[in-house]
């Protein structure tokens, strides 16, 4: 308890000090004081000022980056992606010549064997997120299909329709890897 009275006298005297140092000082010593004061006062406004301004540019940067990483992630996947779909254009031919296989093959235990092929293919595809466009029988659509033939139209059969599908379509998450090949009614 002492020491914290003793520190408390201290301090009284220092401020009785520093008031006599002021009471004693002229008009001109006080003018240059103010003076002084006002100078430091507005060397701290500039300072905050620049403060602020570095804040906010660092705010800005900030937020800079987090667009930049959002863009960059969205970049990777449309990548990944095209990159996919290009890997499963090349892949697909390899089912159309196994599908044009299963249709030569004579021996039931080789058209067997590879009906199981095919199968497999189609899962493995499947897995992938790739389904079949299988168009016969619905109207004619440019956005799902490639029309290389016409023919006319039999008996019952509505014109604009698609009769035949000459080499398979597939679409992976909604995205048309490859547009189906189809024969029209006229």
């Amino acid at each position: 308890m002492q020491e914290n009275v003793k520190e408390e006298l201290n301090n009284q005297e220092q401020d009785v000090q520093e008031q006599l140092q002021l009471d004693n000082m002229s008009c001109e010593e006080l003018k240059e004081l103010v003076k002084q004061l006002q100078q430091e006062n507005q060397s701290l406004i500039a300072e905050s000022a620049k403060a602020e301004e570095y804040k906010d540019s660092w705010l800005r940067a900030r937020a800079d980056f987090e667009n930049f990483k959002k863009r960059n992630n969205e970049t990777r996947r449309i990548a990944y992606e095209d990159g996919k779909n290009d890997t499963l254009k090349s892949i697909l031919l390899i089912g159309d010549n196994l599908d044009r296989a299963l249709l030569t093959i004579v021996d039931e235990q080789t058209k067997k064997g590879m009906e199981m092929v095919v199968k497999q293919f189609a899962e493995i595809l499947k897995s992938m997120g790739v389904e079949e466009i299988n168009p016969v029988g619905q109207k004619f659509d440019p956005n799902i299909a490639e029309a290389v033939m016409q023919v006319d139209a039999e008996d019952g059969e509505e014109s604009e329709t698609i009769k035949q599908v000459f080499l398979k379509g597939y679409t992976s998450n909604g995205k048309i890897i490859r547009y189906a090949q189809v024969v029209v009614i006229k």
